[in-house]
């Protein structure tokens, strides 16, 4: 079945947890949306998984497109969501509505996700009135990094809890159909999840939420950098792959590979009228 905006919000109503994981390839969003994962963000945390940045503040509208169209190609049942990339929605609302229509038109995902709360909530309404879905995202937003002084777990206090609660219901307004919860403690996403009627997506926000996402090359432990408290490793992929690179280096310097059965064969008779 088909993953919509609407078959998140049934899934909230139903109690049925909605699962999302990142995807940055065809082969991947493949092998994701065979599984059954609902769905599938292309994040802009392409920019250090997939490009090698620091953050994700250098990864260009270019960029997304060109991966959202590779994921949307192989995943056929997934939700696919597109991330806007930082200043791409920031400088107006205009700007905002354009580029998520890009995203659309040109990467052909079915929804888009941008990062903030009461303060693009112009643009939510905007780009949810030109037909596009948007999913919001609040709490710790990678592309606010600078602005935060790091990665830090947000809305610990009263009034840091107060205002995201605040945002959450702020974004539900505008017309998101879904908020992501990134890094903030487990109690406040129970009581955000409760108190809106949109589905949340935690990461970093415990099991109360309406659903998780992951970064793929995170929980199967592809990506040997940074590794936040909140992941899991489902799978040791990484060191697996190492080994098979490894194998693959030992066996050609020691001729087993390729072996006879990796090799094609020619008549011999062939073979002697060329000498």
């Amino acid at each position: 079945m088909k993953n919509t905006v609407s078959t998140f919000k049934m899934q909230k109503e139903n109690k049925d947890k909605i699962t999302m994981l990142t995807a940055y390839d065809y082969s991947t969003a493949n092998l994701i949306d065979e599984a059954g994962v609902n769905g599938i963000l292309v994040g802009d945390s392409l920019g250090m998984v997939m490009l090698g940045y620091e953050d994700t503040l250098s990864v260009t509208m270019e960029d997304m497109i060109h991966h959202i169209k590779a994921v949307t190609r192989g995943a056929k049942n997934a939700l696919v969501v597109g991330d806007m990339p930082f200043m791409s929605y920031q400088t107006s609302v205009y700007d905002a509505v354009k580029n998520a229509g890009r995203l659309v038109q040109e990467g052909h995902c079915q929804a888009v996700k941008l990062e903030g709360g009461e303060s693009v909530c112009p643009q939510i309404k905007a780009i949810v009135e030109a037909s596009i879905p948007v999913m919001a995202h609040i709490g710790l937003t990678p592309q606010s990094v600078n602005a935060f002084g790091g990665f830090k777990v947000q809305g610990k206090s009263e009034e840091a809890a107060k205002r995201i609660l605040q945002e959450a219901k702020a974004v539900e307004k505008a017309g998101a159909f879904a908020v992501v919860l990134e890094c903030i403690p487990d109690k406040l996403a129970k009581i955000i999840t409760e108190e809106i009627n949109i589905p949340t997506i935690g990461i970093g926000a415990g099991s109360d939420c309406d659903g998780q996402i992951l970064v793929y090359q995170d929980m199967l432990g592809m990506f040997g950098g940074f590794k936040p408290k909140f992941v899991k490793r489902f799978a040791n992929v990484g060191e697996e792959m190492t080994k098979a690179f490894k194998d693959y280096i030992e066996e050609t310097k020691a001729k087993t590979f390729p072996a006879k059965e990796h090799c094609f064969k020619i008549d011999d008779s062939v073979i002697e009228k060329l000498y």
